[in-house]
């Protein structure tokens, strides 16, 4: 079964208070989160939260990639206060995309950069996707081709069912990336017209995503953090009880 099972904090962003969040998420039997930027408020503060449940935060995301160029101390200290060990960049604002091969070249380079500095530093350091790294450029590649070209020591943390939502096949890409894959975003897809109110996500295992599939394929890579994520979940309860409940059957 997948292990080091997590859960990214941005699922529960609406759904607060935090405290209880952290309550049910150790209840439901996680020992590990994922953090994002509304946490990283008060660190010192949100650690003894985690702590006081028996929760770690082996793994972050920090937006926007400037902040690798410009806050550089700031990542470092937020990233040392929780213990994490590896570091994501999670996305790129539409009108920051320079939508040619060359732009994403370059937007690769500096992300080569900053991962540079962040494993001098003795952290890991990735991407995360979404889907509009899929789309064709003007060329017949991708933004996700012409990135990971561009900054080949980067690692990827591969959101399985933003691939999916571009049309494409998210077994191909782990098939070709996988060497580079060090954590994955485990969401599900609600069939075509479900699911509305939820952006059109659903529960872990009761939409379109074939997981035990996905999970075959990541077999035998580098995969250190399975993170369950809903973007927009009704219920953060359930989503995050059934979600765990799911990756435990295999």
């Amino acid at each position: 079964m997948p292990q080091n099972l997590s859960f990214q904090l941005y699922s529960a962003r609406e759904h607060q208070p935090w405290d209880k969040i952290v309550a049910l998420l150790a209840k439901a039997g996680y020992t590990d989160v994922e953090g994002f930027g509304g946490v990283y408020e008060e660190p010192e503060k949100f650690r003894a939260l985690l702590d006081q449940h028996g929760l770690t935060m082996s793994s972050g995301h920090f937006f926007p990639l400037a902040l690798f160029e410009t806050e550089k101390k700031k990542v470092i200290k937020i990233a040392k206060i929780f213990g994490m060990r590896n570091i994501y960049c999670p996305y790129v604002l539409p009108e920051q995309r320079k939508n040619t091969p060359a732009g994403w070249k370059a937007f690769g380079k500096r992300l080569a950069a900053a991962n540079e500095f962040i494993r001098g530093e003795g952290y890991g350091f990735g991407w995360h996707n979404h889907d509009f790294e899929f789309a064709k450029l003007s060329d017949g590649s991708t933004p996700h081709e012409r990135i990971f070209d561009a900054a080949p020591y980067v690692d990827w943390e591969i959101d399985v069912a933003w691939i999916a939502r571009a049309k494409q096949n998210p077994i191909k890409w782990i098939k070709a990336y996988r060497d580079r894959i060090t954590s994955v975003h485990v969401k599900d897809i609600a069939e075509k017209g479900k699911n509305m109110d939820q952006d059109g996500w659903c529960n872990l295992g009761e939409g379109t995503v074939k997981w035990p599939d996905i999970f075959k394929a990541l077999q035998g890579g580098r995969v250190m953090h399975y993170v369950m994520e809903h973007d927009k979940p009704t219920d953060v309860a359930s989503f995050a009880q059934k979600s765990i409940q799911f990756c435990k059957k295999f």
